[in-house]
């Protein structure tokens, strides 16, 4: 495989064969394969099933035993230093210096990335004013709420332009007003050319953002599609039944579409007029239990999952 920039091409913005990684004995990730798109991509798994490591794999932290992976078109261990440039990578929680301001910490960051200062300056301005933090921009960052500090070092790793941004867990801790916010610059900057990848415990926040949705456990990719395509394996939706204290009486199978909904509630209504109805579509959750057995995980998490501890 050689390098093409997706950006400019149909190249795959990941493209995994064979992935294999271990810490001793410990297997973590079983010959993995996975090809996606540019675009926005959510890893879903409960904890310990290899999320953080496959993750650190691609953004160049952790090397891989054996497969070949191409990220951006390039090799994250051959082509390290290369695509360090391309990537950002933003850890489930805040890394910012809190003794700095917001706007020292992203001249800092600019630095790092190899900025000159005036061009560091005129990116701080911007992305600090695109994620409402230009009042707060010369306080300390120890004075910051805890959404204020995650969205700046979200803005922190979009000083250098990265092609894609890896997302660990990014509304961990924010309020619905802040999650909201941070999803709509999650979709602004996949509309501005940016390719993301996140990992999150929030199964709604999949379902809102990802284009594709990767599902891991015990190391191996279990499903892999859309949200709907994912839904789908379980069932299409059903038409439920309710009585005045709200018990479901029946349910009925649907294909989902309005034709074939309609016609069922026109005999619902026609057998059962005093019923009250609800139309029920499969949920991630339900998805997500079927496929590893497990609930989604919506507690707090450590910073590392079971893989991590075990190297």
């Amino acid at each position: 495989m050689t390098y093409t920039d997706p950006a400019h091409s149909d190249a795959p913005l990941l493209d995994i064969t064979g992935l294999s990684k271990s810490y001793g004995r410990h297997r973590v990730l079983t010959d993995l394969d996975l090809t996606l798109p540019p675009g926005i991509h959510a890893l879903l798994g409960p904890n310990g099933s290899g999320k953080t490591t496959l993750v650190n794999v691609l953004s160049t932290l952790v090397p891989y035993d054996s497969g070949e992976v191409r990220v951006l078109g390039l090799d994250p261990r051959r082509d390290r230093k290369a695509l360090q440039s391309l990537v950002s990578l933003t850890g489930q929680y805040a890394a910012v210096d809190e003794k700095l301001s917001g706007t020292e910490n992203m001249l800092m960051m600019g630095r790092l990335f190899g900025l000159s200062r005036r061009d560091a300056e005129r990116r701080a301005d911007g992305l600090l004013e695109r994620f409402g933090l230009t009042e707060a921009a010369h306080k300390r960052v120890a004075t910051y709420s805890g959404g204020m500090r995650r969205k700046l070092d979200i803005a922190a790793g979009l000083i250098g332009r990265p092609q894609l941004i890896f997302l660990d867990e990014p509304t961990t801790g924010l309020d619905t007003r802040s999650r909201q916010a941070l999803w709509d610059e999650i979709t602004a900057l996949a509309r501005s050319g940016a390719s993301i990848f996140l990992t999150t415990q929030y199964l709604e926040e999949a379902d809102a953002l990802a284009e594709r949705i990767v599902v891991l456990h015990d190391g191996r990719i279990v499903a892999d599609g859309t949200a709907a395509q994912l839904k789908g394996r379980i069932g299409g939706s059903t038409i439920q039944l309710h009585d005045d204290a709200g018990h479901i009486l029946e349910e009925i199978p649907t294909r989902g579409s309005a034709l074939d909904v309609a016609r069922h509630l026109d005999a619902v209504a026609a057998a059962r007029p005093d019923v009250d109805v609800t139309v029920r579509r499969p949920t991630l959750d339900e998805v997500f239990l079927e496929l590893t057995g497990e609930p989604a995980d919506t507690s707090d998490r450590t910073e590392l999952d079971r893989d991590e501890v075990a190297a």
